[in-house]
């Protein structure tokens, strides 16, 4: 069995590749590295030949004009391919995602969709890291609280989606066991790496002033259109997919403050 793995050096992809090399399942990593690229279709035939299942995770995010039909035109020459198997990383409360979604299912091929939202590793392999580095997370949020999801739970129900039964047809909606506002999960942050930090309401004009421009139009985007509430209520789709309780952001802070990568000295 050959598995592709899209998004494969992603926050995602990385972790699902680890798993499924434990597992002895054979792996095709595919990103911009070994010559992939969601943009030009001349690159999509290498990748899906002689692949048995595939993860899609799609660059920069499902919500972009554009993402929904891209996805479907992948799924549909996934099944031509032969491709037994789909597993999506949808987005929750999305409603262009969900239009991907709807592709994917269309396309012929036994799919699983994982929707998640905010994910708790943004605060330490993404765009939040440098405010925690610095000690002060300075962003456009507000009081919504969000209930994060941990990588490590996403890169479970994935890899069982990939390699068991039981999972076509599904819609899992990962989220963390509770919802944190966004200074209520600066402060599990600071309470774990014993270190002073703090959370700075800003405008979206003053990231966009502060940000790189590649990024600013994007991350503002989420805060002001997807951090609305829509998301807040946690969901049950790790225990519908595993059997047990997803990962608590506070469990997340713990276990990375141990690794060092907040560390300033």
């Amino acid at each position: 069995m050959t598995t592709l793995i899209t998004g494969a050096t992603g926050k995602t992809g990385t972790r699902i590749i680890e798993r499924l090399t434990a597992a002895g399942v054979a792996v095709r990593p595919a990103s911009r590295a070994t010559g992939f690229d969601w943009e030009d279709r001349s690159t999509w035939a290498a990748a899906l030949a002689g692949a048995d299942a595939a993860y899609l995770a799609y660059y920069p995010d499902l919500a972009m004009p554009g993402a929904a039909d891209i996805l479907g035109a992948f799924a549909r020459q996934a099944e031509a391919a032969g491709v037994g198997r789909l597993v999506l990383l949808s987005g929750r409360g999305e409603p262009e995602a969900q239009r991907a979604e709807q592709e994917v299912a269309g396309a012929g091929v036994p799919w699983t969709i994982v929707r998640c939202s905010w994910f708790a590793q943004n605060f330490s392999e993404s765009f939040m890291l440098d405010g925690v580095l610095s000690g002060d997370v300075a962003l456009p949020a507000g009081d919504t609280p969000e209930p994060f999801v941990d990588a490590e739970d996403i890169a479970d129900v994935a890899f069982a989606a990939l390699t068991e039964h039981g999972h076509a047809g599904q819609v899992y909606e990962l989220t963390g066991p509770r919802a944190l506002r966004m200074d209520e999960a600066v402060a599990e942050l600071a309470a774990a790496t014993g270190r002073e930090l703090r959370f700075t309401r800003i405008t979206p004009e003053q990231y966009r002033a502060a940000a790189p421009p590649e990024l600013a139009d994007f991350v503002v985007f989420l805060f002001t259109e997807l951090l609305d509430g829509r998301n807040a209520q946690p969901q049950d789709g790790v225990r519908r997919a595993l059997g047990r309780a997803p990962r608590d952001f506070g469990e997340f802070a713990r276990r990375t403050a141990a690794t060092g990568v907040w560390a300033t000295t």
